[in-house]
């Protein structure tokens, strides 16, 4: 069970929430999206906030500022956090305006405003589940979607509610978090994604 767990807390890694989100958008979306505009967003974004960070996890690895993926102590998290607020603000900049897209732009701004949270807590020595948060925010997005475009997703929202139960589940079977990080992870994630939809749906 232990295994399965990590498995799944590497599966479904906050790093991935961003593309992950990308992705959702383009598979549901009924507007015409030509593939240059779909590589125009998805490969720009994989590399901000896949490959780079990974990169920089290397570095901080290397400077002893980090020691797991998982960033299990409150000072691990300061510097990943700020440099994942930065490139997502490149996103925002310089990558989503070249193919404006409303409701992606949004959905990096809910993740901007998450990543911020998550950081004013860590002044608190409060270890917010980023995994919470990153799973959280899809689940909360895809539900967005779901009514913005009136269409019926309801199996993905339905599997994204069930992995969202699976992942706050394996944080909390890892003794990786306790109940109130786990919950407040969940709560940042829904609510900022939430708070984002009067200004695209």
């Amino acid at each position: 069970m232990k295994f399965f767990f990590k498995v799944i807390s590497f599966i479904f890694h906050p790093i991935f929430a961003p593309i992950a989100g990308t992705i959702a958008y383009f598979l549901s979306t009924p507007k015409y999206s030509p593939l240059e505009l779909q590589s125009g967003n998805i490969l720009p974004i994989f590399i901000l906030t896949v490959i780079i960070p990974i990169i920089a996890f290397l570095i901080l690895k290397n400077l002893g500022v980090a020691n797991t993926v998982f960033l299990n102590s409150v000072s691990e998290r300061k510097y990943p956090l700020l440099i994942h607020i930065i490139l997502l603000g490149l996103i925002l900049i310089k990558v989503i305006p070249n193919n404006y897209i409303a409701e992606l732009y949004f959905y990096f701004v809910g993740l901007i405003g998450a990543a911020f949270c998550c950081l004013f807590l860590l002044y608190f020595n409060f270890k917010t589940s980023l995994h919470s948060v990153g799973i959280s925010g899809i689940l909360m997005y895809l539900i967005n979607l779901s009514i913005h475009f009136e269409i019926n997703i309801v199996i993905a929202i339905g599997l994204m509610t069930f992995f969202t139960g699976i992942v706050s589940s394996a944080r909390l079977y890892l003794k990786a978090h306790t109940k109130s990080e786990v919950i407040v992870g969940l709560l940042i994630g829904l609510l900022t994604q939430l708070l984002t939809v009067k200004f695209w749906l």
